[in-house]
């Protein structure tokens, strides 16, 4: 197939605009460009910048020295080495998540992973991409996994290994709203296993764990201990959001 002259394509992009044009993924408000937030919608989002857990990336309520770990961390180091997200959990950015976990509002996956790909440290195509794995019940119910569809323009961002089938959720898990962390650890304990799949293919490699919302941090250090058994070298985790109350 010939390649389209970049004139010709700008021209159809403008014709598209015109006929179906760019809308905030939040409130549906026209923007300039595909995937933008409109100017309220993107005030509206907190974005969760330092000073933060040097580990969880739970923000702190004060300046804290660079390393500095909340007290979780200090007390029960988790699997994972550092945790980050985009946004915190909140009205404006838990509408974003629900409207793509129960909406169907895949096309939110994109403009999410944007933001994310902001509170992750530098990266490159070594990296291995992997969601937290859903459980194949909820999988027939939903037909996708809002992790894997996060994934995706991460991995493509840094032209990084996906794996989208490196984890699996072999017991479904009750829901955890409300939950301790202890009744959380409890609730996921044995619920993620490495699956076969992905046998020799994390051993020394630096991993990205992905997934929508962090709230203790529970599901994530379930999954990043069987990436550690598998061999990871470094285990980073982002999710689009974090519940987070500030520490002092």
């Amino acid at each position: 197939m010939p390649a389209v002259h970049p004139a010709l394509r700008r021209a159809a992009g403008f014709v598209l605009d015109l006929v179906l044009p760019p809308r905030c993924p939040s409130c549906r408000e026209i923007v300039t460009s595909d995937g933008s937030f409109c100017v309220a919608c993107w005030a509206r989002l907190d974005f969760l910048t330092a000073p933060l857990c040097a580990c969880c990336g739970l923000p702190f309520a004060y300046a804290a020295a660079d390393g500095a770990l909340c007290g979780a961390c200090l007390a029960d180091p988790p699997a994972f080495d550092r945790a980050r997200a985009a946004v915190r959990y909140d009205d404006a950015s838990s509408g974003l998540v629900l409207a793509l976990k129960y909406a169907d509002r895949t096309q939110l996956a994109r403009p999410m992973a944007r933001l994310m790909a902001r509170a992750v440290p530098a990266a490159d195509s070594s990296l291995v991409v992997v969601p937290v794995p859903l459980h194949p019940r909820r999988l027939r119910q939903r037909l996708f996994n809002q992790a894997v569809l996060l994934a995706r323009p991460l991995a493509r961002h840094w032209r990084a290994t996906l794996l989208p089938d490196a984890l699996e959720r072999r017991r479904d898990t009750p829901p955890t709203r409300g939950l301790s962390r202890a009744a959380r650890l409890r609730n996921v304990a044995g619920a993620i296993a490495l699956s076969p799949r992905a046998a020799g293919r994390l051993a020394g490699r630096d991993v990205l764990l992905v997934d929508d919302v962090m709230t203790t941090g529970a599901t994530v250090d379930a999954c990043a201990r069987q990436l550690r058994r598998a061999g990871a070298r470094n285990i980073d985790v982002v999710t689009f959001a974090r519940v987070a109350h500030d520490t002092g």
